[in-house]
């Protein structure tokens, strides 16, 4: 039996996400974030990045990118220890299932300038 292992990693500025013009960020901010996420984050840009980038970190561990997906079929939530998870809707979810990708480990990180985050999925 072989084991199924894929991953992707992303890195974004979080600049990108704090000089988008208000008008700008609203829609965008509707367009990639699950109001759950919204809700979470509040108004942290470091936090959004975060959630960015996994988002980006994912569609890459499917192999696909955003596009064949949607963002707000990834999202990423917390648990108790405030810990990143993962939950997957829609063709992202179709998708995992089709490669065999069952587990799912996610984690984000941010500095000063930069949020990175990575996405590991096995069987």
């Amino acid at each position: 039996m072989t084991t199924i292992l894929r991953s992707g990693i992303d890195l974004i500025e979080i600049e990108r996400i704090e000089k988008l013009k208000p008008e700008i960020k609203a829609r965008f901010l509707q367009r990639v974030y699950t109001s759950a996420e919204l809700d979470l984050c509040g108004d942290r840009d470091e936090r959004l990045a975060g959630r960015f980038a996994c988002k980006e970190a994912v569609s890459k561990a499917l192999g696909t990118g955003i596009g064949t997906v949607h963002w707000q079929e990834i999202e990423i939530l917390t648990n108790d220890q405030q810990m990143p998870i993962l939950y997957l809707y829609g063709n992202a979810a179709a998708l995992a299932k089709s490669l065999g990708l069952s587990i799912w480990s996610v984690s984000i990180s941010h500095v000063k300038n930069y949020a990175v985050a990575i996405a590991i999925a096995s069987d």
